[in-house]
């Protein structure tokens, strides 16, 4: 690796935009992602996140922009060599064996044949699938085979891990195991591109996120920056639609149930708010100026959106 390259983000795209027909399928993306750096990329179903993945992987082409990934273009073998990558919908033969699967993506991934049984066998121990090496693929739960799915994502030391939900088949013990992985990634200076729905775990691991919508990026920063803002959580019956109208001045209100989350308040306005509330008709049973969440944030710029 070349000093220059050695220095480069793990990721940097400007104006990044996905074209299929009439469909924009990503609309401008720019964002840079710095090695050693959890990285969590949010969006609904259909927002432009695995298309992100697509190019960013080689396997399509931008219609416009431009990027680099560790210091080369965008798609390049010189990029794809180091990038260890999960697919969400990824299948490995049932007849083959953990060991064999590992083997082959060795293989794959140009591991020198001196190195690759090393490497197996740390693959096998970090993803906690230690004396397992030898049992079939079908034999394996579907957590089991996620976790396969990582260490193949890390064979032939990647300075760069794109996941695309890689705890969604895993119990809380299996979530906590990937987390301990990717913490250790970043102290090994590699950066890890997560892409996952499940929101409190995003919230625990990753240092800084973007989230996309229709294409867009509609927010990006550190979870302190997203999160930042007074938001108070209000436990109220009696109030209709044309009452929720007049609290709108208030900052941006998403309700579930009897409860009215405020985000964006100013200074010593919750007292203001409460009056409001009861003045509209409502009746006040709880107050709750908690901190906001990255699920209740996420509802909110996608709502907004």
């Amino acid at each position: 690796m070349g000093a220059l390259a050695a220095r480069s983000p793990a990721i940097h795209v400007v104006a990044l935009t996905k074209r299929y027909g009439n469909n924009l399928a990503l609309a401008g993306l720019t964002m840079t992602v710095p090695r050693g750096e959890i990285f969590g990329f949010l969006g609904p179903n259909g927002a432009g996140k695995t298309t992100a993945v697509r190019l960013l992987l080689g396997l399509a082409r931008a219609s416009s922009g431009e990027g680099m990934v560790l210091g080369s273009p965008l798609g390049s073998l010189e990029a794809r060599q180091r990038i260890g990558y999960l697919p969400e919908l990824f299948r490995y033969q049932g007849w083959l064996r953990a060991r064999e699967v590992l083997e082959l993506h060795c293989e794959l991934a140009r591991v020198e044949s001196s190195a690759r049984r090393v490497e197996i066998e740390t693959a096998l121990e970090t993803v906690g699938l230690t004396g397992r090496g030898e049992d079939k693929v079908e034999t394996f739960s579907k957590g089991m085979q996620q976790r396969l799915g990582l260490g193949v994502a890390l064979l032939g030391d990647p300075e760069l891990v794109l996941l695309d939900e890689p705890t969604s088949a895993l119990d809380p013990v299996g979530r906590h195991d990937v987390r301990e992985v990717l913490r250790g990634l970043k102290q090994r200076g590699v950066a890890v591109f997560l892409n996952s729905h499940l929101l409190a775990e995003v919230e625990q691991v990753c240092d800084r996120v973007a989230v996309v919508d229709h294409g867009r990026v509609v927010a990006q920063g550190t979870l302190a920056e997203l999160l930042a803002g007074p938001q108070v959580r209000v436990r109220c019956t009696g109030l209709d639609g044309a009452a929720l109208a007049q609290l709108e001045h208030f900052g941006s209100i998403h309700q579930d149930a009897d409860w009215l989350t405020v985000s964006g308040l100013a200074g010593g306005e919750v007292p203001a708010l409460v009056a409001a509330i009861v003045a509209a008709g409502g009746q006040i049973h709880a107050v709750d100026p908690g901190q906001q969440t990255l699920e209740d944030r996420f509802l909110q710029l996608v709502e907004e959106n």
